[in-house]
């Protein structure tokens, strides 16, 4: 039987899903900090693991290749927030009962009541030790494909090349401890490259990456060996992934979906729809369920006739069936657009009665979808697809910063450990080397400088990466007057807040 015949298109489509956000556990609740994660946590979170683990029920496996940093595992494995977290929902269940005794918006209310219930009782059931035995459990049932990444997330090409080996051995030695599992692939944070860059993803057994449409001039119909080496990049197809989310456009802006930007201020929630591009908050219309359902089997029946259009045309194209990658942040499915999880159930099982093959990253390497070697320009998925929001002059002072606190900290840890080895036999672990690293880690994360350049909280962000530094250099200088106690004492205060990645190991640090 043809392709034509049965009504199936060639080639393979990939969904890649990274979720990312930077430490924010005892750095503030208000406007920026814990709120932010427990926000993504409740509306993204809770619901996409809720599709997961929903379409594994119904036997499908290889849905989706699905990154988690090891900053947000941390997160969502950590006592304090997963406390926060179960306050926090209980907090929504009150206010969703309160609009329920004001007129105006009590069917939303009453609608918002259901869904903090249902959000309480899996978090109860479900998420009590953590998320990692959740994703353990969808990657042993091969429903999705995990991808990893490198400690707290930092832009790589712009680190020294210890710490940046370090971050990524560090990254995946933390998936494998949470989860049983090392990843192969890995989402390199904000898809960045440089090159030589796929050298160090080799010795650190990382068979395949993403990076941009661009980084592969706009040709992502294949994985492509980057150099000399056998690392896969794989590309974000811009003309698929843009058709749900762009800088400009996208299903989320559609008028009958919940508006993320419009509060009532009585109880917090979000009550309007989006009603249209120019309509000021208090225009508003009632956010209404049952006209935002028929807005996503229209946008699920929009996004199939695009990839299977796509597949067709690219395969037509290249002379051989194609791979179309569509890739999206996390928590634009929940929490940015509200009705996301409910469009991702649907289109997982769209795709597939339309004829589309849909697989991971991993299937596409094995099932052949792999062209010839390329060489990768200096890259991102920012502004500009180059490095410009993470080096540019808006944020040269926390280019410098992060410059400085990395000599600081490789200097001290040197230090530190030459002053705890052992005349023979191994060095033993030392928490003060290792809280100057986590720091450091912390002081270099890409979150500081975006959220600058994009100016989206700049003052927290710069707030977050001075304070780290601050903690950096504080414990080293006491170190370097020779006051180990004291050291000891400021590494212990800091851990208090920054002690995430508690497996870091300074000895590890390349030397």
């Amino acid at each position: 039987m043809t392709e034509e015949s049965n009504g199936s298109v060639p080639g393979l489509f990939t969904l890649v899903l990274h979720t990312h956000l930077p430490w924010l556990a005892h750095h503030g609740r208000w406007p920026v900090g814990e709120e932010w994660l427990y926000q993504s946590w409740s509306a993204a979170y809770l619901p996409l693991v809720r599709v997961l683990r929903t379409l594994a029920a119904e036997g499908r496996r290889n849905l989706l290749t699905l990154g988690v940093t090891p900053v947000v595992a941390a997160q969502l494995d950590d006592p304090y927030c997963l406390d926060g977290m179960h306050h926090w929902l209980a907090n929504w269940q009150l206010r969703a009962a309160q609009a329920t005794t004001l007129p105006d918006i009590r069917p939303f209310g009453l609608h918002e009541c259901a869904a903090a219930e249902q959000a309480l009782e899996e978090f109860a059931l479900l998420w009590r030790h953590g998320a990692s035995p959740l994703l353990r459990e969808l990657v042993q049932a091969q429903t999705v494909e995990l991808l990893g990444g490198p400690l707290a997330h930092p832009f790589q090409p712009l680190l020294a090349p210890r710490l940046r080996q370090f971050a990524l051995h560090e990254g995946l030695a933390d998936a494998r401890a949470r989860l049983a599992h090392t990843p192969t692939g890995i989402w390199a944070p904000e898809c960045a490259y440089t090159p030589g860059l796929e050298t160090e993803y080799a010795a650190a057994g990382i068979s395949h990456f993403m990076v941009d449409g661009p980084s592969l001039h706009g040709d992502t119909t294949l994985g492509r060996p980057v150099g000399d080496s056998d690392v896969i990049a794989f590309g974000r197809d811009l003309a698929v992934s843009y058709r749900v989310w762009s800088p400009k456009s996208g299903y989320p802006g559609h008028d009958a979906y919940r508006d993320f930007h419009t509060y009532d201020h009585r109880t917090g929630l979000k009550p309007s729809r989006v009603t249209g591009r120019n309509v000021s908050p208090e225009q508003k219309a009632p956010y209404d369920p049952q006209r935002a359902d028929a807005a996503i089997d229209t946008h699920v029946a929009d996004f199939v006739e695009v990839v299977r259009g796509r597949l067709q045309s690219e395969s037509e194209r290249i002379g051989r069936p194609a791979h179309v990658v569509a890739a999206f942040d996390t928590e634009l499915f929940g929490h940015w657009w509200y009705e996301g999880p409910t469009w991702l159930a649907r289109v997982l099982r769209a795709l597939p009665e339309a004829g589309v093959r849909v697989g991971t990253l991993t299937d596409a390497i094995n099932a052949g979808f792999v062209g010839e070697s390329v060489e990768l320009p200096p890259s991102s998925w920012g502004s500009g697809k180059d490095w410009r929001v993470w080096s540019g002059e808006k944020v040269a002072d926390l280019v410098q910063l992060n410059s400085e606190v990395v000599e600081t900290a490789l200097g001290a840890v040197d230090k530190a450990l030459a002053q705890t080895a052992a005349p023979s036999g191994p060095t033993p672990r030392d928490r003060v080397a290792d809280q100057i690293l986590r720091e450091a880690l912390l002081t270099v994360s890409s979150d500081w400088p975006f959220m600058v350049s994009k100016d989206s909280a700049a003052d927290y962000a710069r707030y977050r990466a001075q304070l780290h530094a601050h903690a950096t250099r504080e414990i080293a200088d006491a170190l370097a007057g020779g006051h180990r106690d004291t050291a000891q004492r400021l590494a212990d205060g800091w851990n208090k807040a920054d002690g995430l990645f508690g497996a870091l190991d300074a000895r590890r640090l390349p030397r």
